[in-house]
């Protein structure tokens, strides 16, 4: 390989990591966060996750929440929809809210988080 060629290889690699690492910070943020708060397991049958939730008033977002067994197997399963909201409700003008989701289980959960959210358009 000569010179030229790996000097380029090197220029093309260095403009994919900065491509990439702006599509991670930027372009997979589609205007909603969440952040697990709390989870409690009330019996083999159900549990429970508090987590919050930071979108835009307006908008309707949905967040996929889990209960899991001890070898991390999902137990319960649930898709939450967080309706839109006034700016007097949560906190930070509305954009915040504190979600509780039930989710019934089919062996004993130790813990339950969420997964995912994402704003429904």
């Amino acid at each position: 390989m000569t010179k030229k060629t790996r000097n380029i290889l090197i220029v093309v690699a260095i403009a994919l990591a900065v491509v990439w690492a702006l599509w991670a910070t930027f372009g997979s943020n589609d205007g909603v966060s969440q952040k697990d708060l709390s989870y409690k397991v009330i019996d083999s049958t159900m549990t429970t996750v508090d987590f919050a939730v930071t979108k835009a008033p307006e908008a309707t977002a949905r967040c996929a929440v889990k209960a899991m067994d001890e070898s991390f197997a999902v137990v319960g399963w649930k898709v939450v929809t967080i309706e839109p909201n006034g700016k007097d409700v949560g906190s930070e003008n509305g954009r915040t809210r504190t979600i509780r989701a039930d989710l019934r289980t089919d062996t004993l959960a130790v813990t339950g988080i969420v997964e995912n959210c994402w704003i429904v358009k």
